[in-house]
């Protein structure tokens, strides 16, 4: 549920706090007053696009939050998610735009735009005039009928996506076996050659580190010579050497310390460092007399380097790599060495996961066709509920190749006509039916999804009179189970709020400011009679607008 909508700096909006409260929350208000603001301001806290532009004029940012009581089944869900924490079920989606970039916060976390409409796919459904544009495209209808018929579709879809994902990976293995015969010819020598090469290199992890490790000291053999003869002569060679020094040293602080306790320490810190000194003397001596540089050495370990590299070049960069393709190709070589076994295996490793995936996807096909019945009979009542006296819908199923959906293709058909044949949903021309039938699909998928928000805007589009009053009673019922939203310029459907509120302009400091405000049920009825009779609210307007509220109440008991 939408508890609270926080907006400041957006558009016409300087700030304003919004409680929305639990069923059918109206927002009316007269053309321009900034009714689109609210319901951009939600969908930019939700990651819709949004341009520095919605920030309002001389402003530095703009902020969106809404907070929203998230119910404790949904909790778990949002928390595999990424949200870390929903303390008694409060969730506060925050974003704040700036003229270079926005940013979004989760509950205190930064969340990304996609991480977040994933989110709000969860929590709430906003309906707005495209929506009825996404209706008209046939390949959304697959959609509907998948989320109508979650719990038992589900399953079946992730088995068959899986299925589908090893019949791509077969049909790729043989696709690359399907050379003809002089390719194959060539590409067997070509593959003989490398292999050859790589064989004859005689590769070894980690060997090119220990080269370049190698080729480092035998490069630099004379400096490094030089000055390990200054370190050797400064240890142990002269008068005056650190051995002999740290020894004599050591001698006197042992005397000192027979004097007194307290130099003990010290005393044993300069035979700790004496013993050093004399360790890495001797160890120089070592490393010296055992190090040399020879040419002809020097001259192969160039030689294998500059081998090593060039296959890099050729192949991959590191050793691991080129040995994996090594053995890539061998196992290519023994393919086409056996060609004719190898594309009969891959040929009827092809056609079982394709029969695999072929029975899947009839199970798939079953269970929407299923799905589709309970989706056909439901969305029928809705319609009629919704003024459509003599409608006809189904839902027609046709065949297609296999994709990453399945096998079906769904297209909705309706007449909402006596004596009118079926027709694609598609050519549905009115914008007031398919605002209806959006409605219908809309109550009708709610059901499966109870304590989600509803959002809609424009849903009034192109109706009036008895329609108008139909349309009301049905969000009312939807409102029954879920949160709704609606933004209206319809009376009777405004006599139906819960909760209404007003959007209005007004002037501040010579600008434009849009507020919005709750309504009290007188309040409210005189919006009502301003969207009965305009500028002229007359006695008989109010007496109309009275009736209207009266009315709804009385459907609501």
């Amino acid at each position: 549920m939408l508890v609270n909508l926080h907006v400041r700096n957006l558009a016409l909006i300087e700030e304003e706090d919004i409680d929305f409260g639990e069923g059918l929350n109206i927002l009316s208000g007269e053309t321009g007053a900034g009714k689109s603001i609210i319901l951009g301001s939600i969908n930019a806290a939700l990651g819709s696009k949004t341009s520095p532009d919605f920030i309002r004029t001389g402003c530095d940012y703009g902020l969106a939050e809404i907070t929203f009581y998230v119910p404790e089944h949904k909790r778990e869900v949002l928390k595999a998610m990424g949200v870390e924490e929903i303390d008694d079920g409060e969730l506060v989606i925050s974003r704040k735009i700036m003229q270079s970039r926005s940013q979004i916060k989760v509950n205190g976390q930064a969340f990304t735009s996609a991480q977040t409409r994933l989110l709000a796919h969860e929590l709430i459904d906003i309906h707005g005039q495209h929506d009825n544009q996404v209706l008209m495209d046939e390949n959304n209808h697959l959609d509907v009928i998948d989320e109508y018929g979650n719990n038992d579709i589900s399953s079946i879809l992730k088995e068959y996506q899986d299925a589908y994902k090893e019949y791509l990976k077969c049909k790729k293995a043989y696709n690359s076996l399907s050379i003809d015969e002089e390719e194959r010819i060539k590409e067997t020598a070509f593959l003989e050659y490398e292999i050859n090469e790589l064989e004859s290199a005689a590769l070894k992890p980690g060997e090119d580190e220990e080269l370049e490790s190698e080729y480092r000291r035998m490069n630099n053999y004379q400096k490094i010579a030089d000055n390990l003869s200054e370190v050797s002569m400064l240890l142990s060679d002269g008068e005056h050497n650190l051995c002999d020094m740290a020894g004599q040293a050591v001698k006197c602080m042992i005397q000192a310390s027979g004097y007194d306790e307290t130099l003990s320490d010290n005393s044993n810190i300069l035979s700790d460092i004496e013993s050093l000194l004399s360790d890495v003397s001797h160890n120089l001596s070592v490393y010296m007399s055992d190090f040399s540089f020879d040419q002809n050495s020097f001259a192969q370990l160039e030689e294998r380097l500059d081998l090593i590299n060039s296959l890099k070049m050729k192949y991959a960069d590191s050793i691991d790599r080129i040995l994996e393709i090594l053995e890539q190709k061998q196992q290519k070589l023994e393919e086409f060495n056996d060609y004719d076994a190898v594309i009969l295996s891959r040929k009827n490793e092809l056609d079982n996961s394709y029969k695999k995936l072929k029975n899947i996807g009839k199970k798939l096909s079953s269970a929407r066709k299923k799905a589709a019945e309970g989706f056909t009979g439901e969305i029928t009542d809705a319609l009629k509920e919704l003024n459509f006296l003599d409608v006809k819908f189904e839902v027609l199923f046709t065949d297609k190749d296999a994709d990453h959906r399945g096998m079906d293709s769904v297209c909705f058909m309706i007449s909402t006509n006596p004596g009118e044949a079926l027709k694609p949903l598609a050519r549905i021309a009115s914008g007031g039916e398919l605002s209806r039938i959006m409605l219908a699909i809309k109550s009708v998928m709610a059901e499966s999804d109870l304590n989600k928000t509803l959002i809609f805007d424009e849903i009034d589009a192109g109706i009036s009179g008895k329609t108008a009053q139909m349309v009301a009673e049905k969000l009312n019922r939807i409102s029954g189970n879920n949160q709704v939203i609606c933004i209206t310029h319809l009376p009777q459907i405004a006599a139906m709020a819960d909760s209404h509120y007003v959007i209005e302009k007004s002037t501040k400091d010579n600008r434009t400011i849009s507020n919005i405000r709750m309504l009290s049920e007188d309040e409210s009825i005189y919006e009502i009679a301003r969207m009965l009779g305009g500028k002229d609210i007359t006695e008989a307007v109010m007496v109309n607008a009275k009736e209207l509220k009266n009315t709804a109440k009385a459907m609501k008991l």
